[in-house]
């Protein structure tokens, strides 16, 4: 059974920086593209970043570009979103996936979800 379970959500300072972490089980994570979407009320999920297995492709939404930074532990089966600068803009429900490739999950074709974790930015 594939988890994935994300850690590090709350509440922050517009201007301020969080850090969201992954723990991903019951799959062979090399074998995934791993990323992050996010969901802010009466939004879509939309995409935000994505990672190859060892960094070759690493993509990110144009919103975050600059301010936002994914990391891979593939010892430990974990995908990190290292956020900065946050802005009210961010505040949403953040989702980490797994999925074929990075394109496949820029493009929504994601093979698992978690459950997500609520990152509010306070302006």
């Amino acid at each position: 059974q594939v988890q994935l379970v994300e850690s590090g959500g709350g509440l922050v300072q517009a201007g301020g920086s969080l850090s969201l972490s992954c723990a991903a089980s019951g799959l062979t994570f090399s074998n995934y593209a791993m990323g992050w979407f996010r969901q802010a009320p009466g939004k879509e999920r939309e995409f935000v970043a994505t990672r190859s297995t060892y960094g070759v492709s690493t993509y990110y939404a144009d919103s975050v570009k600059g301010r936002f930074s994914i990391s891979r532990d593939n010892a430990n089966n974990r995908v990190n979103l290292q956020m900065n600068s946050l802005k009210a803009d961010d505040t949403a429900v953040y989702y980490c996936v797994a999925g074929q490739t990075t394109d496949t999950v820029r493009g929504g074709r994601v093979d698992y979800w978690g459950q997500g974790t609520q990152v509010t930015v306070s302006s």
